[in-house]
C-alpha cells in the first residue's frame, strides 16, 4: 500500500519521554542508588526496573514494590525522598542528547503528515524544558504530562487517552512508543498499538504485551508503524 494513502499511516504516534527520547532514567537511577547507599542499602538495576514508567503520586504501592524487589526492609519512603533530594543531579539532565533515531523518526513522521505527541508520567514543564532545549518542540502537537491529567501517571491510560484526544486521533488507529513495561500497559489500556524500545534499565522488563520490540528508534519507519494499525 503506498504511503500516500491515509490508510497507510497511523492516525497519531505518541512518544514516551524519559528513557525513550533522552536517557534521563539512568541519572535518576544513579541518584536513587546514592539515596539507598546513604542509608546502608543496595539498589540493583533489576529492582529499579520494576517501577520505571510510574510516578510517585499515582504509583500506588511503588515504594513497597521497590523495597521488596531490592530486598530491603525498614527503609522509610520519607527517608529515601530526603536522601534522593540531597543527591539529585539537576545539571546532568541538561547535557543529555536525544537518543539515536529520535530526530530521524520525527522528521519521517512529519513528512508523511502523521501528528505526534508525548505522553509521560513526568510533568509538562519537564517535557517543555527538554523538547525546547533539544529543538524538538516544533515536532510535537501536544505534550501531556501526568499533571495535565490530575497527577495520574502510568500504568493508567490517562496520559495516552489525553494525547490522542488532543491530536484528534482514534487510539485504536494510533501507535505508542515506550521504553517501560508500565508505559506499554498504559498504552494498551488506551487501546493503542505499542512498540517497546527497552532502555539499559528496562531491558529487565517483560514486554510480552507489546506489539513490537526493537533495539532502537532507529529501527523504526513510518511503514513499520503503519503495519501495526493496519492489521
Amino acid at each position: 500500500m503506498p504511503m500516500g494513502s491515509d490508510e497507510a499511516r497511523p492516525e497519531a504516534v505518541v512518544f514516551d519521554f524519559d528513557g525513550l527520547i533522552i536517557d534521563s532514567e539512568w541519572l535518576i537511577f544513579e541518584t536513587a542508588v546514592a539515596a539507598f547507599a546513604a542509608h546502608g542499602h543496595t539498589l540493583a538495576v533489576e529492582a529499579w526496573a520494576r517501577i520505571i514508567g510510574t510516578n510517585n503520586e499515582s504509583g500506588d504501592g511503588w515504594w513497597d514494590t521497590l523495597c521488596a524487589a531490592a530486598g530491603v526492609e525498614g527503609f522509610a519512603e520519607a527517608a529515601f525522598e530526603e536522601a534522593y533530594r540531597s543527591h539529585q543531579r539537576v545539571t546532568g539532565h541538561d547535557d543529555l542528547p536525544a537518543l539515536p533515531g529520535v530526530v530521524a523518526l520525527l522528521e519521517a513522521l512529519e513528512r508523511t503528515g502523521v501528528p505526534v505527541g508525548i505522553a509521560s508520567s513526568s510533568s509538562r514543564a519537564w517535557l517543555e524544558r527538554h523538547t525546547e532545549r533539544l529543538d524538538l518542540a516544533r515536532h510535537f502537537a501536544t505534550l501531556v504530562g501526568s499533571d495535565v491529567v490530575g497527577g495520574v501517571g502510568k500504568p493508567a491510560p490517562d496520559v495516552y487517552l489525553k494525547a490522542c484526544a488532543d491530536l484528534g486521533a482514534d487510539p485504536a488507529r494510533s501507535v505508542a512508543l515506550e521504553d517501560s513495561a508500565h508505559g506499554a500497559t498504559a498504552a494498551k489500556a488506551a487501546g493503542m498499538a505499542v512498540v517497546a524500545v527497552p532502555s539499559r534499565i528496562t531491558v529487565h522488563n517483560d514486554f510480552g504485551h507489546a506489539d513490537l520490540v526493537v533495539a532502537s528508534l532507529a529501527d523504526l519507519t513510518v511503514e513499520r508503524l503503519a503495519a501495526l494499525v493496519g492489521r
